[in-house]
């Protein structure tokens, strides 16, 4: 949702789900963790009221602990936080599941997979940062494929059910290429609001 119109953003969560989006991804920025302030909880309940999607909130913010409930409160279905936020992780992650809701866990491109393996049996998705988090547009950074590939092995080694999520850069090459490396959740932000036809687009990325 980081690239729709937010001057129109029920008709662009409309367009969205009628070009075929199965998730709406929510990336809410608090200008600390990292550099730029998107939007808070009032978006996400907004974003909620206007269609029953399943809401993915990812929070890249320094202590999504203390802003948790608040996004809980405003009808996410998923909501995401980042190993290296400011936060008992566990605990975290233990308080979404609590609430219902399903429990992600993000990783940025620069820090190592070893850091999210003692929390990979407490998810059900691990966001693999395929861009600096912070502003939208960026190019794909393909040395992330690797950790996708090792993550993925993980998985089916310990029998595990996490979806493996990439986020940035995303269009039908770098979803083609996210997904033979293991990824199976792949969120388009400008390749698919910034399209004329959306629904194309959509289709592109999830036929690749």
């Amino acid at each position: 949702m980081l690239a729709a119109d937010f001057a129109r953003i029920g008709e662009e969560v409309t367009r969205a789900v009628r070009a075929g989006a199965d998730w709406l991804h929510l990336d809410v920025m608090d200008g600390h963790f990292v550099d730029n302030i998107s939007f808070g909880p009032a978006m996400v309940k907004t974003v909620n009221n206007a269609s029953d999607v399943f809401l993915d909130v990812h929070l890249m913010i320094s202590r999504p602990d203390h802003y948790l409930q608040r996004f809980i409160d405003a009808g996410a279905d998923l909501i995401s936080v980042h190993i290296e936020a400011d936060h008992d992780i566990s605990e975290t992650l233990s308080r979404i599941r609590a609430a219902g809701l399903q429990a992600g866990l993000a990783l940025n491109p620069a820090t190592p997979l070893d850091k999210v393996k003692p929390y990979l049996d407490q998810i059900d998705l691990l966001l693999c940062m395929t861009v600096v988090p912070g502003f939208g547009g960026q190019a794909f950074m393909p040395e992330v494929l690797g950790k996708i590939t090792s993550a993925t092995q993980i998985r089916e080694t310990k029998n595990l059910t996490f979806h493996v999520e990439v986020d940035g850069g995303i269009d039908a090459i770098t979803a083609a290429r996210s997904y033979a490396a293991g990824a199976n959740v792949m969120v388009a932000g400008s390749s698919t609001f910034r399209s004329p036809d959306m629904a194309s687009i959509i289709n592109s990325i999830r036929n690749a």
